[in-house]
């Protein structure tokens, strides 16, 4: 509720208009009449009739293996199935599925067949309902295609928009769309060895003008969440010139990193040894988020996607 008070007039802040999509999907796999339960998180789309997906049980899963997702219990109707075939399995633990639908009859299917993909310490205390549908998308939600919330937009309410303004502060959207591989925990010893699985994302023209013009006149570029602020640092060039941009990202911020876009981010505490915490690290400094961190330890804070949200300054600005 203070943030206008926190920013200065002529500040642009950046949201995420991505929507989520209810990306999954529960069914069976049928090799040769033998039916195992399946569960798939979709991840991108690649087709009109394509996606790849998480899956779980990923490993047992072949090439040209048939799933069935949707309601298959009786194995009788039709209605409200949704069918598909595994076309290739990647070395990243993605798993390709080519569906007997395609375009937007695939898409009302999977709105149909689908649930939220809530975090798993939520859905796993209890079952997604109708209001998950309203509850986990952001006030800015315009763009089907993401598997999770730009969670730092959930923070805002009308009330706090009139307030920003009032304030003078302007406000421009951007697009991409989350990816389930966003979340995917660093296993790998050497940072540098991480792999950061390509998200889809938009900058119009209209907005990249819009924000070189803040710039220019000495406002500051406020990232409302982590991926406003890496698909504006995959738009900027090395003079920190914002272009239109519609393309894939897999950039992969982290300490050392020189920031081009972003001055300000207002993001949600992340998880440790998280791709996120690299991030945050690199843009306020590895010493000011430990501070953080153990300030919002102590007293209680809530992370992650439903958790408080903080204003970060970049270093040496």
């Amino acid at each position: 509720r203070d943030l206008a008070d926190l920013l200065q007039p002529g500040d642009a802040l950046v949201f995420n208009d991505t929507r989520v999509i209810p990306a999954r999907l529960d069914g069976v796999r049928d090799r040769g009449g033998l039916t195992v339960p399946v569960e798939a998180t979709l991840h991108q789309r690649t087709a009109p009739d394509r996606w790849t997906a998480f899956m779980k049980p990923g490993k047992r899963l072949k090439p040209e293996d048939r799933v069935m997702f949707g309601k298959t219990a009786d194995g009788a109707c039709l209605a409200g199935r949704l069918d598909a075939h595994v076309v290739e399995k990647g070395e990243d633990g993605l798993i390709t599925l080519a569906f007997d639908l395609a375009g937007p009859a695939l898409d009302d299917a999977i709105r149909e067949a689908g649930v939220m993909p809530l975090p798993p310490y939520i859905a796993a205390k209890r079952p997604e309902d109708d209001q998950d549908r309203l509850d986990y998308q952001t006030l800015f939600a315009r763009h089907d295609g993401s598997v999770a919330a730009p969670t730092a937009g959930l923070h805002f309410t009308p009330e706090l928009m009139a307030a920003l303004e009032a304030r003078g502060v302007s406000t421009h959207a951007v697009t991409l769309h989350v990816g389930a591989g966003t979340f995917l925990p660093v296993k790998v010893d050497k940072v540098a060895d991480h792999r950061m699985h390509a998200e889809t994302g938009e900058v119009s023209s209209q907005t990249a003008a819009a924000l070189n013009a803040v710039r220019a006149a000495g406002g500051r570029i406020v990232c409302v969440g982590t991926t406003s602020l890496r698909l504006l640092e995959s738009a900027a060039d090395e003079h920190g010139v914002i272009r239109p941009f519609h393309d894939a990202t897999a950039i992969f911020i982290t300490p050392g990193y020189r920031f081009r876009a972003a001055d300000v981010l207002m993001t949600n505490f992340h998880l440790p040894r998280s791709t996120l915490f690299m991030l945050v690290s690199a843009f306020a400094g590895t010493e000011t988020m430990k501070a953080a961190y153990a300030h919002a330890v102590d007293t209680g804070y809530r992370f992650y996607s439903y958790g408080d949200g903080s204003l970060l300054f970049r270093e040496g600005v």
